[in-house]
């Protein structure tokens, strides 16, 4: 009996350079996002009047952060080929009952961030558990479901009010040797939740089902399973970003604006960030980048004494943009397999 040990024809082989290439590709549109981000934010910094200032850099990593936490919300349901338009819901009751039980005494307090936690991802996980044993469209359930969201939150804070421990407020968004601690709880996010995720074979099976759900069942993938984590998961990061909310406001309110401004500016950070809405393919992390970009645009509007009412605008126009790009690369695109080489 004869073994084959042959090396693979030069044909199909690979150099360096190749491979780092191949890299880079698949990474374009996150390099695209972090490339806009820093334009515009060094633009940004060169028009405030008291220049790049500790304030200055804590305020806008403290609204980017917010969103980024909700982008990533939105990233991980979209990565399997769903949707989650309840995540800006989700943030506002998580906001409504942070309001309610994070104060006290330092152990109340840590109880407190445990229950909004464990709320959040009850949500998320009510989401998942829907659409994967209901068999219903994740655009009908998560609209269903931030409607009872949103009526819990109300049902939580009738009226804005509230309070929050301060210790716990000043730690979530204060600036230490210009480094805010908001960028220092999106980065411990990114390490503990979505690189371990990303790298696991669930979170792998969420890239096979958005690609094609129909060839991930046939490998023997676990669909249910990475379905109803990716939307649990969701509902966890909402509650992060729900917790920062209360933290940067000492109130809690139950306000359908600020749910749905976050849940769109979500998905277009998603799309900036250059996930596919389609499914199977993007990152967490270019997510965050569009955030910040979306975040940005919003400043800069400022900055340069636009009318806010503009900013909408802007806001469908680059998520326009950003959708039709897409849209064409996948039709120039005859071999899917080519997104991810």
């Amino acid at each position: 009996m004869t073994t084959r040990t042959e090396a693979a024809p030069a044909s199909y082989r690979r150099s360096p350079w190749e491979a780092w290439g191949h890299r880079l590709a698949a990474q374009r549109a996150l390099l695209v996002a972090a490339a806009v981000f820093l334009v515009m934010f060094s633009y940004y910094a060169y028009m405030q009047p008291v220049g790049l200032s500790s304030n200055v850099i804590n305020t806008a990593a403290n609204k980017g952060v917010l969103l980024a936490l909700v982008a990533m919300a939105q990233t991980l349901p979209i990565l399997t080929g769903g949707i989650d338009l309840s995540v800006g819901t989700m943030l506002v009751l998580t906001n409504c009952l942070a309001s309610n039980v994070v104060n006290g005494n330092p152990l109340m307090t840590a109880i407190g961030i445990v229950v909004v936690l464990l709320a959040g991802a009850a949500c998320g996980a009510l989401n998942g558990f829907i659409v994967v044993y209901g068999r219903i469209q994740p655009i009908i359930v998560t609209i269903a479901t931030s409607a009872v969201f949103f009526a819990l939150a109300l049902w939580l804070r009738p009226q804005p009010g509230g309070s929050v421990n301060p210790e716990f407020a000043d730690l979530m968004t204060r600036s230490t040797y210009w480094v805010p601690s908001s960028i220092i709880l999106l980065l411990a996010v990114v390490f503990v939740i979505w690189i371990p995720y990303r790298r696991s074979v669930i979170g792998r099976a969420a890239y096979a089902i958005g690609s094609s759900e129909q060839a991930a069942y046939m490998s023997g993938v676990a669909i249910d399973r990475a379905k109803f984590l990716a939307y649990t998961l969701g509902g966890l990061l909402s509650a992060i970003a729900g917790l920062s909310l209360t933290a940067l406001t000492y109130t809690g309110e139950a306000r359908a604006a600020l749910a749905a401004d976050y849940t769109l500016n979500s998905i277009a950070a998603v799309v900036i960030g250059g996930t596919s809405l389609f499914g199977g393919s993007g990152s967490a992390i270019g997510s965050i980048f569009g955030a910040f970009v979306m975040r940005t645009v919003g400043d800069l509007l400022f900055v340069l004494d636009m009318n806010p009412v503009l900013q909408p605008l802007f806001v469908g126009i680059v998520l326009l943009a950003a959708v039709s790009m897409g849209s064409l690369r996948l039709l120039r695109i005859k071999n899917k397999l080519d997104l991810y080489r």
